[in-house]
This record gives structure tokens, C-alpha cells and sequence, in this order.
């Protein structure tokens, strides 16, 4: 039996000087992107500052949402209804990379080439909306028609793949889902 499955994508703008210049040449409001396998977010994957008080120390990382990183962070979160097959094949990619994270990088070389439009590919370097749109491709799912070395996170905005969940202040999302979360745990 072939089953459907939910994956995300939360777009998000922290606000930070990084992403305020990333907005000045893509001219979208929220600037970068996760992969995320639920909808309380509590499994959320991109790349982006491994530590959150230094920019350039970027690459593979899970995402803890609720870290004082993320507390004025505007978001939208994004539901994709994909095949089982495509479901474990992105899972797959997630945990191959999970264990290698040490020999990923961010591609900031790549996301100048965005702006060029030029594809700048490097092995084992993404930035956040290319890793979203390779990782999705690679499972069979073409979020985007262009290369993943181009994608914007404006380009996931505008896919029909993608259904709007929410739109809003992170913290008042997942705040909101771990109080749902609760109660329901009460009232088991």
C-alpha cells in the first residue's frame, strides 16, 4: 500500500544583518529555508550558521526553532503531500548527511552565483534554498522548474507544490503547538 506523506518547508527572515542583505538582492521577505519532517517543527534541517553568533561558521544544520536565535523571526510554514518513495528518499539524504555533516559547507559562493544567475556548484556545499530544492528533486519532487544552484526562496513561495500552513511570528507558531501538545497530553 502506497501511502501519502507531509514534509515542510518553513521559509523564515530573522533579521539579522546577514539576511537583511540577502533581502537587498533578492527583494523577497523571508530569506531563508528549511526542510522540515513535521509539523511541530521539532525536526527541522537547512544549511546556515552552525553557531547562531557566527555568520561564517555555516553549513549543515538541525534547527532548534525555539532558540533565542529565532525568537523575532517572521516565518511561513509550507505543507508538500509526497509519495512514501520520495518521503524515504529525502529521509535518507537528511541522515546521510547528518552523519557526515562535518564535510558539508555553505555554498555563500553558489548564492552570489544566484544573483548572477550563474550555477556555481561546489561538492558538499548547499546554501538553505538550494539544499531545500536538491533534496526534494533528488527524491523525485521538482518543487521548482529551474536548477536547484538557482532557487530562491522566493522560487518555493511560488510553487503550487507547497500549501500555505502559516504565516506569522515563528514563536507564536510553535508556542502555540506546544501548548496544543500539552493539552492533548492532559487530556489522554
Amino acid at each position: 500500500m502506497n501511502r501519502d506523506y507531509e514534509i515542510y518547508v518553513l521559509l523564515t527572515d530573522t533579521g539579522t544583518l546577514f539576511t537583511k542583505t540577502i533581502k537587498l538582492f533578492t527583494r523577497d521577505p523571508l530569506n531563508h529555508a528549511s526542510l522540515a519532517f513535521d509539523s511541530n517543527l521539532n525536526e527541522v534541517y537547512s544549511f546556515g550558521r552552525k553557531n547562531p553568533n557566527n555568520p561564517f561558521f555555516a553549513g549543515f544544520v538541525k534547527e532548534d526553532v525555539r532558540a533565542d536565535f529565532f525568537e523575532q523571526t517572521t516565518c511561513a510554514l509550507y505543507k508538500c503531500t509526497i509519495s512514501q518513495h520520495a518521503y524515504q528518499s529525502i529521509r535518507t539524504q537528511i541522515s546521510v548527511m547528518e552523519q557526515n555533516r562535518d564535510q558539508y559547507k555553505y555554498n555563500l559562493l553558489g548564492m552570489f552565483g544566484v544573483m548572477f544567475n550563474i550555477e556555481m556548484k561546489r561538492e558538499y556545499a548547499y546554501f538553505c534554498s538550494q539544499f531545500v530544492a536538491s533534496v526534494f528533486e533528488q527524491g523525485g519532487v521538482n518543487l521548482v522548474n529551474k536548477s536547484p544552484l538557482l532557487v530562491t526562496p522566493g522560487d518555493l513561495v511560488n510553487t503550487p507544490l507547497l500549501e500555505l500552513v502559516y504565516h506569522g511570528k515563528l514563536h507564536n507558531y510553535t508556542g502555540c503547538q506546544q501548548r496544543q501538545a500539552a493539552a492533548t497530553f492532559r487530556t489522554a
